[in-house]
């Protein structure tokens, strides 16, 4: 166990997925937790099961909604210490000829465009206090290709270049700023991802999901609590130098097809 405790923190998509694992696990670990997510329904059942974590509503694909959000939970926690950046989407599954402009934007916004629009805002808080962490969710995808889905590939290869240059940025404010990367992660949304791989090759879903399984050196999915833990201790005073990392947690995903 890690403490964050007096840590004040910002959990984006954090309603749902990984990021409501995430919420829950730094709010164990001591920290005051705020979270937005767009789903409404997430949003009724986290505020159900986590009382104590204030959820609010926000699109990240609004660069201003995402301002007034960040700066009304920043206001609720009396400051913030942390930033998780989790929002994301999958993306099309198509070739690359068959994605439409709007879907490869919409792809990149909400998982690239948002990080900046959240930075941007948080950022200002954490250089005046001179500290805080930075977590950036890339994925697996963004150190490999993934063929069929060049849009998520092209964000999270983003993310990356992001991550490393903020930290070199505020590295003299003592902010530090690293990317998690995931594999395979259990969930609804590898199981659509899944179907759709499946849809799109012709092939069974229990043959894509050897396929995908076979392409790992453990040979297996990435529990959200293990991303959560990660994130918790990178957060905590047993990370404070670690910066500009691309940390992966994926079992050692060998390539992606």
């Amino acid at each position: 166990m890690v403490s964050l405790l007096d840590q004040r923190a910002i959990v984006t998509a954090g309603a749902s997925g990984i990021g409501r694992v995430v919420a829950r696990t730094l709010h164990s670990a001591g920290a005051k937790v705020a979270v937005c997510d767009i789903s409404e329904a997430a949003l009724q059942s986290f505020g159900e099961e986590n009382p104590d974590i204030t959820a609010y509503q926000c699109d990240v694909r609004d660069a201003a909604a995402v301002t007034a959000v960040s700066e009304e939970m920043i206001s609720l926690l009396n400051g913030v210490d942390i930033l998780v950046n989790n929002a994301g989407i999958a993306g099309p599954t198509k070739n690359v000829e068959d994605i439409t402009p709007a879907q490869w934007d919409e792809t990149v916004v909400v998982n690239l465009n948002a990080q900046f629009y959240f930075c941007r805002t948080v950022i200002p808080h954490l250089k005046r206090q001179k500290s805080g962490s930075i977590i950036n969710l890339s994925s697996a995808a963004g150190r490999l290709g993934f063929p069929n889905r060049t849009p998520y590939a092209a964000a999270k290869w983003g993310v990356i270049g992001f991550t490393q240059s903020l930290a070199m940025e505020l590295g003299e404010f003592n902010i530090r700023v690293n990317s998690v990367l995931p594999g395979s992660v259990s969930g609804d949304r590898m199981n659509r991802v899944i179907a759709e791989r499946a849809k799109l090759l012709g092939i069974s879903e229990e043959a894509a999901w050897a396929d995908e399984l076979k392409n790992i050196s453990m040979h297996k999915m990435i529990d959200p609590q293990e991303i959560a833990d990660l994130i918790a201790f990178v957060c905590s005073s047993s990370g404070r130098s670690v910066s500009g990392q691309s940390l992966g947690i994926c079992g050692n995903t060998e390539v992606i097809r």
